[in-house]
């Protein structure tokens, strides 16, 4: 199976397809989207996505040397070729801003890392034996209305330590197991809502003038500063 890739490069010449030979150890983790790592020029490492597959090729001599990851799909490929036409950029280029923050630049000692975090998950069967106490007894509560969750947080919930904790674990009743911490940055932001805000006279009747029931465009011309400025809205 040979595999086609883009450089992951800004160089417009490298902005087309290079065939790349899938060893028998990497079939079952490569797909249309994956990022690779591929020998190229003089006997330099790049970074690669693959774009397509095909049974062989005269030109692929190199084989793939590594799966970096699959975090792209099909769908995100098709989308790139698409910008990349539309916009008249490099493939790679547009398959950038499909990326996660942090996560586009070529060097992967540079990138953010995932942050990972233990999470506790209760079991059903603990030691014979053990005596449960009452702080872990509330840990096993806990768990039985929020199982899976980040040690930090079971421990705030039942007002315990993570000695407690890790001593269910030890005595079987629970396991933790490390995992990726999603993130969001919005989690703990506040955000004020907006008051909805009453139009000038002038900007009711520009308003007006827009027939939100119809999808078509309209032209403003409007004043801002000393400089004259044409909007062009659409309404659907």
């Amino acid at each position: 199976m040979v595999a086609e890739v883009i450089i992951n490069s800004i160089a417009k010449e490298l902005n087309r397809v290079f065939d790349y030979i899938v060893p028998d150890s990497l079939k079952e983790e490569v797909r249309i989207g994956s990022r690779v790592f591929v020998p190229f020029g003089n006997k330099k490492v790049e970074e690669a996505y693959i774009i397509g597959f095909k049974e062989s090729s005269t030109f692929a001599n190199k084989e793939i040397i590594k799966v970096a990851d699959n975090i792209l799909t099909e769908e995100n490929i098709t989308l790139a070729k698409l910008m990349a036409r539309r916009y008249f950029c490099n493939i790679s280029d547009s398959v950038k801003l499909m990326l996660p923050p942090g996560d586009a630049k070529k060097k992967i000692e540079n990138r953010v890392k995932d942050k990972t975090g233990n999470f506790v998950y209760l079991k059903a069967i603990g030691a014979e034996g053990t005596k449960i106490t009452e702080k872990q007894k509330r840990v096993l509560e806990a768990l039985e209305q929020n199982d899976g969750i980040y040690i930090a947080d079971l421990e705030a919930l039942a007002d315990v330590t993570k000695a407690v904790i890790k001593t269910l674990e030890k005595n079987g009743y629970v396991g933790i197991v490390e995992k990726k911490v999603e993130r969001n940055p919005f989690v703990h932001k506040k955000i004020k809502r907006d008051m909805c805000h009453v139009l000038t006279e002038e900007q009711k009747q520009a308003f007006d003038q827009i027939n939100i029931n119809e999808f078509k465009e309209f032209l403003l011309f409007g004043v801002t500063g000393a400089r004259q400025n044409r909007n062009i809205f659409t309404t659907d």
